[in-house]
């Protein structure tokens, strides 16, 4: 059933009032194109990679990986796209050698150093309305200081006033998000941290909470937890282990284009590890590759052996890295058909068995 006449007239006289696009009908609204994070694992939990136009909040703990995540899905983009811009809203230190390490191009990124929470929201906002970037990221909230606490000493109370702030900001940051199909689309990101929720209950362990209030938690299309979920050490000769990396855990809180808590992880290389083959910055992408090729049935199984088209491996799962690690064209396409499967609503999540 189309809409009636009247209603296509209503539609056309709102638009002219207040611009094409004020209304329009469900089917004429086109999907947002998605922001990979440089991890195959996480894009596959989103839903394809962080959405567009839309804000995000990654929330963890300190030196879980929040930071790392960030990083690693602005220089995945600039890699796609040699025009990928950033701002980033450094409450915190931002430490170029750590960005570089990671693979941001510096030369892309706008660091605005602030902790004055007003003068951080009306920037983000100046940007965003200006379409001159691709990507902001404000870390951390937790650092801004409201103008009405910085002005008070520190016996004096102040209650909530960064909570209302951050509320009257997303308010007015639906607006500035908006992007029409032939305009390049922009990614939010607010990194948070948890804190312990006094007089809170929570029947798993210590309540926790973020700071910012309630409202924010409206306000985010995506809230994804970071973890660290375990060490990466290094065995060398002569010289006992190194630590090296560490598996990142991420799962999502809140989806809004998908299922809640689904859980990726991925290997991560805080430190140059030459004896499993990696460089500071390095995720392990191949390997999650293999792991979700092999799930989707992308990469069939049989006892030992893998097959793949007309290729097959084996016998173990290291003859098939090995593989892979040299053909990075074999591994972008079963990356891809692997993106592919996981986007159709009625995907086989794992397979029962891929023995042949």
């Amino acid at each position: 059933m189309t809409l009636s006449k009247d209603a296509l007239a209503l539609i056309a006289e709102i638009n002219k009032k207040h611009g094409e696009g004020a209304v329009m009908a469900g089917s004429d609204l086109v999907l947002p194109s998605r922001f990979t994070t440089g991890s195959l694992g996480i894009d596959v939990i989103l839903g394809g990679g962080w959405p567009a136009n839309q804000w995000v909040e990654v929330i963890g703990k300190e030196s879980q990986g929040k930071t790392a995540i960030v990083l690693k899905t602005i220089a995945a983009n600039q890699k796609l796209n040699p025009d990928f811009t950033t701002l980033w809203i450094a409450s915190e230190h931002f430490d170029t050698d750590q960005a570089e390490a990671l693979g941001v191009d510096l030369s892309r990124v706008v660091v605005v150093p602030t902790q004055d929470m007003e003068f951080a929201f009306e920037t983000i906002l100046m940007f965003a309305e200006s379409r001159t970037v691709d990507c902001i990221v404000l870390d951390s909230y937790p650092a801004l200081i409201p103008g009405e606490e910085a002005d008070k000493t520190m016996e004096d109370a102040v209650v909530a006033v960064g909570a209302r702030l951050t509320g009257k900001f997303f308010r007015k940051a639906g607006s500035a998000m908006k992007r029409g199909p032939e305009e390049r689309p922009i990614l939010g990101i607010f990194i948070n941290q948890f804190r312990d929720q006094i007089g809170g209950f929570s029947p798993h362990g210590n309540p926790q909470t973020t700071p910012g209030g309630n409202a924010k938690n409206y306000a985010f299309y995506t809230r994804v937890q970071v973890k660290r979920d375990e060490y990466i050490d290094e065995a060398r000769k002569g010289k006992g282990k190194t630590r090296v990396g560490q598996v990142i855990k991420v799962e999502t809180i809140k989806h809004k284009a998908g299922p809640p808590r689904q859980v990726a992880t991925v290997r991560f290389f805080f430190r140059d590890a030459p004896v499993l083959g990696f460089s500071r910055g390095d995720y392990d992408t191949v390997e999650e590759i293999m792991t979700y090729g092999v799930l989707y049935n992308v990469i069939r199984r049989g006892g030992a052996y893998y097959k793949y088209g007309d290729n097959k491996w084996g016998p173990g799962r290291e003859k098939l890295l090995d593989e892979l690690r040299a053909n990075e064209a074999l591994v972008a396409e079963i990356r891809e058909k692997v993106l592919e499967i996981s986007a159709q609503p009625d995907h086989v999540t794992f397979a029962e068995s891929n023995d042949e």
